[in-house]
């Protein structure tokens, strides 16, 4: 296949380029701006081969993403490209907009053109696949999972963009025929993470000895997903899925807060020279809470376990160590990113609770 990736420079996006290079026959062009977030350097293992190719453009740009289109002729789209963090958008909530709703309408209105123009077994095997987020349907209470059935419920600036790119999708499919396909996913982690994330702003921090901000009491739960599992599970929604349908893709990996800063300690006192100030779970900072910080997220996968066969390889002990442990390795990888971001919780920018 002829896979047209957006937001492949970003930590899904460049995980499922890896992927895709390495284990398959398909080309791939990853399209990406190349923000802030965005890293090149995760994809240096592929840049050399032949079935990978690489466009820096805006998907907010209609005339670039025609011409891609008719460039590259793709089998199916892969759509990532996206703001992501919470924390910047309680402070830069347009920039949100711009890209998840009105890029997301772009790379679906071209599409469809794109889509209309084939004919024959291209049209009928052509494949949207939207990629979206469990913080889409709101807060949880202490029992219960989000399913594909969910009504959204947004409470972010970011959330509510990416809720909105949810209904553009699914009314492009409804009203214009395109094969579209939903996922949502509960929190990834893994290797090449930007730090300004939980999992790698902590593990870089208490490498360094720095404190490690906590927002509130850490209860806030989430459910926490392996970034090549993710992959996987992507692939085979590509593959097997039915258009029209949304998957929902989860780690079944719930955990605290507080309870994933205190294991990166744990793991990070077995594996790092020692800190002179003792274990690094005394370096933890409870500061103030984050508006909007819905309280529990949980997926259930069944319908994409049942379905489509798809099934977690990593459970949350042994991807949080892999991970640690790549974090360890990769200095050289992490160390370009850190000059230019301090490593704080960007919410509030507040100081201890």
């Amino acid at each position: 296949m002829k896979l047209l990736v957006t937001g492949g420079a970003g930590f899904i996006g460049s995980a499922l380029c890896r992927r895709l290079i390495a284990d398959g026959e398909d080309d791939v062009l990853n399209i990406d701006a190349l923000t802030y977030a965005a890293s090149p350097a995760s994809l240096s293992e592929i840049e050399g081969s032949n079935r990978y190719r690489f466009l820096h453009a805006d998907i907010r740009d209609a005339s670039a993403m025609q011409a891609a289109f008719e460039g590259f002729a793709p089998d199916a789209v892969v759509h990532l490209a996206a703001e992501s963090h919470v924390d910047r958008s309680i402070t830069e909530a347009r920039s949100f907009v711009e890209t998840n709703v009105v890029g997301t309408y772009v790379m679906l209105q071209t599409a469809l053109d794109y889509w209309r123009g084939l004919s024959g077994d291209k049209r009928d095997g052509f494949r949207f696949l939207h990629i979206s987020t469990d913080e889409v349907f709101g807060s949880l209470g202490p029992q219960g999972y989000f399913t594909e059935t969910t009504p959204r419920d947004p409470r972010s600036p970011y959330s509510a963009s990416k809720a909105a790119s949810d209904h553009l999708a699914s009314a492009w499919r409804h009203t214009y025929g395109l094969p579209v396909l939903i996922s949502n996913c509960s929190n990834n982690y893994g290797p090449y993470q930007f730090p300004e994330k939980l999992i790698p702003l902590i593990t870089l921090n208490a490498v360094e000895g720095r404190p490690l901000p906590v927002y509130g009491d850490g209860s806030n739960i989430r459910d926490w997903l392996y970034v090549e599992d993710h992959v996987a599970a992507l692939r085979l929604i590509l593959a097997k899925g039915e258009p029209g349908e949304t998957y929902n893709i989860g780690g079944r990996n719930e955990r605290t807060n507080l309870e994933v800063v205190q294991r990166i300690c744990d793991l990070l006192d077995e594996m790092a020279p020692p800190l002179a100030s003792g274990p690094r779970r005394g370096l933890i900072t409870h500061v103030t809470d984050r508006p909007g910080h819905d309280h529990r997220y949980a997926i259930d996968a069944d319908k994409l376990e049942t379905e489509l066969g798809w099934r977690a390889g990593e459970n949350f002990e042994s991807g949080l160590r892999k991970t640690v442990r790549w974090y360890l390795d990769r200095s050289d990888w992490w160390t370009p990113l850190r000059a230019r971001y301090a490593g704080d919780r960007l919410g509030l920018k507040a100081g201890a609770a």
